[in-house]
């Protein structure tokens, strides 16, 4: 049976990928459907085919930084031998990550669908789920901290974890400002200063 339609004639991937950087660099809202068809260099109707909508398209972007720039950070988490080294690593990848000269500062979940809008409200919803779930990741690798004894039972993961990635996104909107590698570096250097008050068993004054 012959294929119906013509067949397509342009990279798929390739064109994902500068959809990625376009919203990255744009966010949702102001990346136009006129900025997107010229830097996939494409036309409209082969865009609809290939991605469906712009939130659709959006959503595969996003799903693609994950699986390319997000991993670059997280995979110094899952690998790091103790929970000091996975909060190290998170921060000082970030630092590298965030700043690199062939990409667009920052970070697209962070910085791409910050307020709501009449059309952006499904693509902000989906990048608050997606910053919640890095809380969430952090999280469980801290419980595995508890569980080694690196830090005290009684210590508030939830609360660390979302101050290291709260320290993360303020550093992604450094790096969009034009903070530099090593400035940011020494911003993860002051927070991971904090981690022995947040993680060690606290010291309580007796009277005599």
């Amino acid at each position: 049976m012959t294929p119906r339609g013509r067949p397509r004639n342009f990279d798929k991937d390739a064109a994902l990928e500068r959809a990625m950087e376009l919203f990255w660099i744009k966010g949702y809202e102001g990346a136009s459907m006129t900025d997107l068809t010229s830097a996939m260099g494409i036309a409209s109707p082969s865009l609809y085919a290939a991605f469906g909508s712009k939130e659709d398209l959006f959503r595969q972007a996003v799903q693609h930084y994950g699986a390319t720039q997000g991993l670059e950070i997280w995979d110094g988490v899952t690998q790091a031998k103790t929970a000091y080294e996975a909060v190290q690593r998170y921060l000082m990848e970030t630092a590298r990550v965030f700043t690199r000269r062939n990409k667009p500062p920052g970070c697209l979940i962070v910085l791409s669908a910050l307020h709501p809008g009449e059309h952006s409200d499904t693509a902000r919803r989906e990048l608050i789920r997606l910053r919640a779930q890095n809380v969430e990741g952090l999280k469980q690798r801290l419980q595995q901290g508890v569980a080694a004894g690196e830090i005290a039972p009684s210590a508030d993961l939830g609360a660390i974890a979302r101050y290291y990635v709260t320290v993360q996104q303020g550093m992604s909107i450094q790096a969009r400002d034009g903070a530099s590698r090593r400035e940011l570096e020494a911003v993860a250097q002051a927070a991971l200063a904090s981690w022995p008050s947040l993680t060690e068993p606290s010291k309580k004054k007796t009277v005599a």
